[in-house]
């Protein structure tokens, strides 16, 4: 007789000691093994090893409820997938009925699946969300078209069932506030369910391509390829595969509904999915999560000592929240509109404006770009206000902000979820008191704080608290109303059913990517205040900004992220997307005094109404700027180039050294990187900007080791001996007849990971290069201007004072701009290479900008937070290596820190897949950061010189939530 659940209910999972499983496996099967006990929720499972401890497979002895035929059929299931599709499947090496303690028992060895499960909670990525979908498809295209005596047994995990499972347990469930939760969802997605129920295809199909049994191989960043325990195969709603994996993604940290929706699409677009399965699947996700708590609490009452089950218990009320937490109408509509078919209808308004105006209406803009965010304006929760005021009384008799356009105002500034900031309904101000209409047929429905006019199937709802029925309809002036158009019917007293217009529960934001869903609810009231089309507005266009980038600019000139947000705003260490995504900017030396700044504004602003020419021109601004510049450097260095980039400051200061000395040849240290113009290539050595870095110097290019004390050829207190060595060196050179013209080094190496170089690294080398006749150059591109914190310039931690001194990035704060400063000699002597001018370096704008970066970092005195800020998140980077193994070490000082990752302490082996990995997950977190060093594996860690206290500790908590959640 096959299984029925409804006829047993109860199914307390077997509990034969390993000693006598032990015995019985020698016995019958002639394996002379350990177990070890795995978990199961109504089999008993272990995990069989050999004599030397190596995996030989797994046993697993059958509830004694399963006949015969249906273990054949498990059997049967696991070896038609694995021929079928590219899916590792588990095979039975020997199988029996045994006579135990415990009774008739049927055990099984099945052959030992090599890799990890992705059991817990732990983050998934997009890639493994989407391949799960994609195994998911594999399994049910594998078992499609297969028939089998013992499929018409009856589970529990049969979603055809699931309301009756519901019922069932509900009977037994002790606690009241899980019963009617769970028997409102169930009964509301039942609902939904019923009408599609019998165009549902039905097929034999695995039900448990779940997190716990799907397992992927023992290497860093490999995906998902094998499926695993086909306990629960049966025929079923070929449709409830993907539920049943969607349902058991919505546990993981960082993943619910519309996070699993990839999944969906992976599936999809295997086998694709019928109009009426792509509508039934959210209904069966929410059954699912309501069979799995109530199986998973009746379970633990049964059997105490099931730990697995006891542990199963916090994910499956998680899956259950997270499924009900979006009414099942809007997931259903998100699910359509991702898979491209045509969604549910948008409520439109049918009937006349609610509101006549006596004046004009203006439409504020509160988006990303919109002037009225400027200089921070959007954190300032009265802007809008304020704004809207302003507009009324300039002789408005309305402002509206319209509905689904992202609105930056009132947006998180650290987030880790993607913001609501969407506006489902329009918000309306008036200049005066206004009577709302009553188009014909319209029902007026007047409650506390608000007003709702009905028309047919339409209602609109006006809502502010001083909106009642004191007022006789009257809408108040100078004051918010929020307006929303919805489905009169809508009723979300349900949980997991539609949301109530009437009791106000319908958002009023919504995040971007649940617009969509939400649309199918809720349309656009712009026609019922008489300012748009009663027709629904189109959805907007894709953006196709990244596309139309890649096809107008050359591919090497990449870009941060495979799939970037579009960042059109920026303040202090801020980046904002076009949807109103704030994220925290770790890596932009750049932008040295904040994104935006006000002052910088300011002054480019009045210096291009006044001026802005080439270089050769006299005016005033360029000899401020040069004098304030030089004034920051010791003497001798007074002498001012000003260029555009860290390239030709790399590269000029180059030149100046061969003009000086008469010479060509340079010493560079390896690893490092100075700019992309010819010289500035060639002496620059690191394999992760050119792979043929090294291969390619040419013959004027002399390189030294790498002073790297953390993973170089010298390592820790023997750190030392790298500048002897290359003092030494640089002495053989000039003994074997090479003229040095100088040396250029970093006092920080950047592109490496901010490695600080040995104490008395550069006194050692220059000493060496000025006493065969070479001039000392300091390339401060990325750690000058006080980034350090303790030191404005980085050779002042080296304490040596260079010959020439290369700098850009922060000059500018994202201006193009860079300077050279020498002394005056060496300056002079460059006349041999004839004359020198930077048409735009040091022009009247750029020279403005300079002296007021110059302003700003000393009036913020934003060299000082460097320094406090940045000793402080060096402090806590340093505490995340006492916790997660994966951190190596934490180079650099004040705001330029880089944190190197490795798999092996002992080892070094670089961590570079994870190292990706994790950038991705922190951007996904709100936190822009990338990779860096010839391996790839140093989180690069140098934000705007103004990042707060707040801002590095919410890095610190999200690298620390990625560590111990997983990438």
């Amino acid at each position: 007789m096959l299984f029925d659940f409804f006829a047993h209910g109860e199914l307390p999972a077997p509990t034969l000691p390993i000693d006598e499983a032990e015995r019985m496996l020698r016995s019958t099967f002639d394996i002379d093994a350990t177990l070890e006990g795995l978990g199961s929720q109504q089999d008993q499972n272990f995990l069989v090893r050999g004599p030397g401890g190596e995996p030989l497979g797994v046993l697993k002895i059958s509830n004694p409820v399963f006949s015969e035929p249906e273990i054949e059929l498990q059997t049967l299931a696991g070896a038609l997938v694995g021929e079928r599709q590219p899916v590792r499947t588990p095979q039975v090496i020997a199988s029996g009925w045994w006579h135990t303690s415990q009774g008739r028992l049927h055990a099984r060895v099945i052959s030992f699946v090599s890799g990890r499960t992705l059991t817990g909670s732990r983050y998934l990525s997009p890639a493994v969300v989407t391949r799960l979908g994609e195994l998911s498809a594999r399994v049910s295209l594998a078992l499609a078209d297969v028939e089998h005596p013992a499929a018409t047994r009856v589970l529990q995990w049969d979603l055809r069932h699931a309301d009756r499972v519901v019922e069932t347990l509900l009977r037994d469930e002790p606690d009241a506030e899980v019963r009617d939760l769970v028997a409102a969802a169930a009964s509301a997605a039942a609902a939904a369910l019923g009408p599609l129920s019998a165009a549902l295809p039905v097929q034999l199909g695995h039900w448990d391509v779940t997190d716990d049994n799907v397992l992927a191989p023992d290497s860093p960043g490999a995906l998902p390829d094998a499926v695993i325990d086909f306990g629960d195969v049966c025929a079923s709603w070929a449709v409830g595969e993907l539920a049943v994996t969607v349902s058991s993604l919505l546990h993981h940290d960082g993943i619910g509904p519309f996070e699993a929706l990839a999944a969906v699409r992976a599936f999809h677009a295997l086998r694709p999915l019928s109009a009426d399965e792509v509508d039934a699947l959210w209904p069966l996700v929410v059954l699912r999560g309501a069979v799995l708590v109530l199986s998973g609490r009746q379970q633990v009452r049964l059997d105490e000592a099931n730990t697995y089950a006891e542990d199963g218990m916090k994910r499956e009320a998680r899956i259950f929240e997270a499924a009900v937490s979006v009414p099942v109408p809007v997931m259903t509509a998100a699910i359509r509109s991702e898979l491209g078919l045509s969604t549910a209808q948008t409520p439109t308004w049918p009937a006349g404006a609610l509101v006549e105006f006596d004046g004009p209406v203006v439409t504020v803009d509160a988006g990303t770009t919109a002037p009225l965010n400027d200089e921070g304006a959007w954190l300032d929760g009265d802007t809008l206000e304020r704004t809207a005021h302003a507009v009324l009384d300039s002789g408005a008799a309305a402002v509206v902000l319209p509905a689904w356009a992202p609105v930056l105002m009132g947006a998180p500034a650290r987030t880790p979820i993607a913001p609501a900031t969407v506006p489902t309904g329009a918000t309306l101000w008036l200049a005066r008191p206004t009577p709302l209409r009553a188009p014909h047929g319209a029902e007026i429905d007047r409650i506390a704080g608000a007003l709702t006019a009905t028309v047919g199937a339409a209602s609109v709802r006006l809502r502010h608290a001083q909106v009642d029925a004191s007022d006789d309809g009257m809408l108040p002036a100078r004051v918010p109303i929020f307006v929303q158009l919805v489905h009169a019917a809508v009723d979300s007293a349900r949980p997991g059913g539609t949301p109530d217009a009437s009791s106000c529960r319908l958002p009023a934001r919504v995040p971007p990517g649940e617009a969509a869903g939400w649309r199918s609810l809720i349309g656009d009231p712009a026609a019922a205040l008489g300012i748009g089309s009663p027709a629904p507005a189109p959805a907007p266009s894709p953006d196709d900004a990244l596309a139309r980038r890649g096809a107008a600019l050359a591919e090497v000139q990449e870009h941060y992220y495979a799939d970037p947000p579009r960042i059109e705003r920026g303040w202090r260490e801020l980046l904002i997307d076009l949807d109103g995504r704030v994220y925290l900017d770790m890596v932009n030396n750049v932008a040295a005094v904040g994104h935006a700044h006000p002052r910088i504004a300011e002054a480019a602003n009045h210096q291009l109404h006044l001026l802005n020419t080439n270089s050769r021109f006299h005016y005033g601004a360029i000899a401020d700027y040069a004098e304030r510049l030089a004034a920051t450097l010791p003497d001798p260095l007074d002498t001012v180039f000003l260029v555009n980039s860290g390239s030709e400051a790399a590269d000029l200061a180059l030149r100046l050294a061969m003009a000086a000395t008469g010479r060509s040849d340079i010493v560079a240290m390896r690893e490092a990187y100075h700019g992309w113009t010819f010289a500035s290539d060639a002496v620059s050595t690191s394999i992760a900007d050119n792979p043929n870095a090294l291969a390619t110097r040419p013959a004027w290019v002399h390189t030294v080791d790498a002073a790297n004390s953390y993973r170089g050829s010298r390592r820790g207190a023997d750190a030392a001996a790298y500048g002897p060595e290359a003092a030494a060196h640089v002495r053989h050179l000039a003994d074997e007849g090479v003229e040095i013209a100088g040396f250029i080094c970093e006092a920080i190496a950047g592109n490496a990971g901010g490695i600080v170089l040995p104490d008395g690294y550069l006194a050692e080398v220059y000493a060496a290069v000025r006493e065969v006749g070479g001039l000392a150059i300091a390339d401060e591109v990325q750690v000058g201007l006080g980034r350090l914190g303790e030191w404005f310039w980085g050779f002042e931690q080296q304490g040596v004072v260079p010959d020439i001194v290369a700098v850009a990035k922060s000059l500018g704060a994202g201006f193009p701009l860079g300077a050279v400063v020498t002394t005056r000699e060496i300056a002079d002597r460059y006349r041999t290479q004839g004359y020198f001018f930077s048409s735009t370096g040091g022009s009247p704008l750029s020279s403005v900008i300079g002296s007021t970066v110059l302003e700003i970092i000393r009036d913020e005195h934003l060299q000082h937070n460097a320094q406090e800020v940045g000793a402080r998140l060096k402090g806590r980077l340093e505490e995340l290596g006492t916790r997660h193994p994966l951190v190596g070490t934490v180079h650099g000082a004040g705001l330029y820190l880089g944190l190197e990752l490795v798999r092996d302490r002992e080892t070094l082996e670089p961590a570079t897949e994870e190292t990706a990995a994790i950038c991705e997950r922190l951007r996904e977190l709100g936190v822009i950061m990338q990779p860096t060093g010839d391996h790839q594996n140093v989180l690069k860690i140098k934000p705007p010189l103004c990042l707060s206290q707040g801002s590095a500790d919410y890095f610190v908590d999200m690298l620390d939530r990625v560590l111990s959640t997983g990438w």
